[in-house]
């Protein structure tokens, strides 16, 4: 079932999904520890998010596709005692990861669920949603299902990666080069929202108003190239390394210096690479 599933050869949803929950039940432990929990990378904007998403003291909140948990957590320190928090996502070993982040807080319901389809009862004063939209074949309709739960005057508050993520391209761009069917054709990328203009446009196909757009920029070093490519190689998900590891050394190696010259714009006088890391934040209401 695996290696029909790792070896799609046309867009399927269900099958994506499939894969997504597997990959991330992997590296959802690494992605924590790395990014999330210490606030680096695009991690950085977390704070953004929840600032412009407007949040306040007893507040119903959802955190769709919540991944480890860190969103909720700080929106679980604005609302209090007497707020309360639904956070739900695709990945069980995601959530699992979330709970015991939280652990401390008595306001907040984790859930195992897809955006697309979950049903919620509750109305919400603000919904979140971080590093996810990109990931849902149907984004529209998750958006939509978003809507559905928002109460009058609600906030949605999303933020995705921007156009200008070298950290991803420099290296995605190059493997596409030898291994073509690395991502599933048809499958969603990552900087498909990835202009304000792409992003409020789905939005507002979704029914949102006053929807609004921020973008910033942070800095993130990885290392040297050195340290980029061997994490590169380490944390990299099973279904995409056993691809990679199908290569010849002749042709790894030329991968490697195909990445190698992509970052070299960005690598400094003593070695180590300064990315920049474009991050959109956009806020609106029902």
């Amino acid at each position: 079932m695996k290696k029909i599933l790792f070896a799609l050869t046309k867009f399927e949803p269900k099958e994506y999904k499939k894969r997504t929950i597997i990959i991330w039940n992997e590296v959802a432990p690494r992605y924590h520890k790395r990014w999330a929990s210490t606030n680096a990378g695009p991690f950085q904007s977390t704070q953004k998010l929840v600032t412009l998403a407007g949040i306040k003291k007893g507040d119903q909140v959802l955190d769709i596709a919540c991944g480890t948990g860190v969103v909720t957590k700080k929106i679980s320190s604005i609302v209090g005692n007497s707020g309360k928090i639904v956070s739900f996502d695709i990945s069980n070993k995601a959530l699992s990861i979330a709970k015991k982040f939280n652990s401390a807080k008595k306001n907040i319901e984790f859930i195992q669920a897809d955006a697309e389809t979950v049903f919620l009862k509750n109305q919400f004063d603000v919904i979140t949603c971080q590093y996810a939209l990109f990931f849902f074949p149907n984004s529209k309709k998750a958006l939509c299902n978003a809507k559905r739960v928002l109460k009058k005057g609600g906030i949605l508050a999303v933020s995705v990666h921007g156009h200008n993520t070298p950290f991803f391209s420099c290296i995605i761009d190059a493997v596409m080069k030898f291994i073509p069917d690395y991502v599933p054709p048809g499958a969603p990328n990552l900087d498909r929202f990835g202009s304000q203009k792409a992003l409020k446009v789905e939005v507002k196909n979704s029914g949102f108003l006053n929807i609004k757009a921020k973008t910033f920029v942070f800095k993130y070093s990885p290392g040297k190239f050195s340290e980029y490519w061997n994490n590169y190689l380490k944390y990299v998900a099973k279904p995409l390394k056993e691809k990679l590891d199908k290569l010849s050394a002749k042709k790894r190696d030329e991968l490697r210096e195909l990445v190698k010259q992509n970052v070299s714009r960005y690598t400094k006088k003593n070695q180590k690479i300064v990315f920049p890391w474009e991050v959109i934040v956009l806020t609106a209401k029902k």
